[in-house]
């Protein structure tokens, strides 16, 4: 069924999945979720250009443009896996719990500068995100990026049967998805289900030596690649991050970069680490660092009237929220400020959390913060000088009545917040 259906793919190289962005010619999978099923749409897919559409319910079939599987979903995955068992470049596999999509963003643009690369679109990490990289990868690739998220143990080790990377790296381990994972524990299990596979496989694995967590697991390697301590096989020096990040390359040229915070180091380190591995010339994989700008509320730089505001309300947990506040304590700026959102998906850990991001807020002496949400609340218990806000118009409405001028702002939250809003108040 597989091979019949991978003629078709040969043919039609092009993957549909949503019937509002149906692409001319392309194979549309008929996915089902918790509130959808897209055999209803087969006819619509047609109508709007699909060549063939792949259903799993045979009361939608009327002819031979519709192929019937048992299950559109592992259909598309194996189908992923045929694919890749055919490709012979190198194909990169990531994860981590944070920094995995501008890790990978970097990544790309420093190999651009010598190979034509496939790199994972936006996010699209999980279990079907991974099989559509797959697919999306052609002859006309010399090597691949593929990024990979998590949400519980088993996950990437069934994204590896689907990518099958031949090298690969953990951006690092910290607390995120706490509730999928059962705790941190369960957190390092299922991220270095990676380097299960690169080991059955003989894969090549970079390591971030400065990450004890990451350098205990390199034992099990036969020859890992360390960066970017000194005597690494990789060897950059961090300079500071006021707020963008200024570092040593290893040639001794001093870079400046759009990426603020100092965590972006290591990201940055590991891009031009693996640059090195498949001979990127120094200077142009420097020039792919400095070049690079951050976008979709990512580390962005945005500067309102008299505020210089630093944006990343993509995503949020315990690790990631520490170290941007860290960052904003560092920074050389008189007046800061803090605008911060709930962090999810922490399970029983959520309130003990929440409350360590109070502790750690009385200890930087952020003056003024902002909080927004069910879940931080209980971090005003431990920062009382932190105001509460339950949704983010509440917030939006107080910061207009009593607008924040000349500061430098920090606004951070989980995704589904939606804290960039705030913007508008400014």
């Amino acid at each position: 069924m597989i091979e019949s259906l991978y003629q078709h793919y040969l043919r039609n190289p092009k993957i549909s999945t949503d019937t509002r962005k149906i692409e001319e010619g392309s194979l549309f999978f008929a996915l089902k979720g918790p509130n959808f099923d897209a055999n209803k749409f087969a006819d619509e897919a047609l109508n709007k250009g699909a060549a063939l559409c792949i259903v799993d319910d045979k009361s939608v079939v009327k002819d031979d443009r519709y192929f019937l599987v048992d299950d559109a979903l592992v259909a598309l995955q194996d189908l992923a896996r045929h694919h890749r068992k055919q490709l012979t470049i190198p194909i990169i596999g990531l994860t981590g719990s944070n920094g995995k999509t501008t890790s990978k963003e970097l990544l790309a643009c420093v190999l651009r500068q010598k190979f034509n690369v496939f790199a994972t679109k936006g996010n699209l990490n999980n279990h079907i995100g991974v099989a559509l990289s797959m697919l999306s990868i052609n002859s006309n690739h010399e090597i691949a990026v593929i990024e990979m998220g998590a949400n519980f143990v088993g996950d990437i080790a069934f994204l590896c049967t689907i990518s099958s990377p031949t090298h690969g790296y953990i951006t690092n381990i910290g607390k995120a998805h706490l509730e999928g994972f059962g705790g941190i524990e369960g957190v390092i299990r299922g991220k270095s289900e990676l380097y299960h596979h690169l080991i059955k496989h003989d894969g090549v694995v970079w390591i971030n030596s400065t990450n004890e967590i990451l350098s205990n697991m390199a034992k099990r390697f036969k020859n890992p690649l360390f960066y970017p301590k000194k005597g690494d096989y990789y060897h950059c020096e961090f300079i500071s991050a006021d707020p963008n990040v200024l570092f040593k390359a290893e040639n001794g040229e001093e870079v400046q970069t759009n990426l603020i915070g100092s965590y972006n180091f290591e990201n940055i380190a590991t891009a031009l680490c693996i640059g090195k591995y498949f001979d990127v010339p120094a200077t142009d994989a420097n020039k792919a660092i400095a070049d690079y700008i951050p976008e979709n509320n990512r580390s962005q730089v945005i500067k309102k009237g008299s505020n210089t505001i630093i944006l990343d309300a993509y995503n949020a947990n315990p690790t990631s929220m520490a170290k941007a506040l860290e960052n904003l304590n560092l920074i050389n700026a008189e007046n800061k400020v803090a605008i911060l959102g709930d962090m999810k998906e922490l399970g029983e850990d959520s309130e003990k959390e929440h409350k360590a991001i109070g502790d750690l807020l009385n200890e930087y002496q952020i003056k003024k913060v902002y909080l927004c949400g069910e879940l931080i609340k209980a971090t005003q218990q431990q920062a009382d000088h932190a105001k509460h806000y339950q949704s983010v118009q509440e917030l939006i409405d107080e910061l207009k009545a009593n607008p924040i001028t000349n500061s430098t702002v920090l606004i951070k939250a989980s995704r589904s917040i939606g804290l960039e809003r705030v913007l508008e108040a400014f």
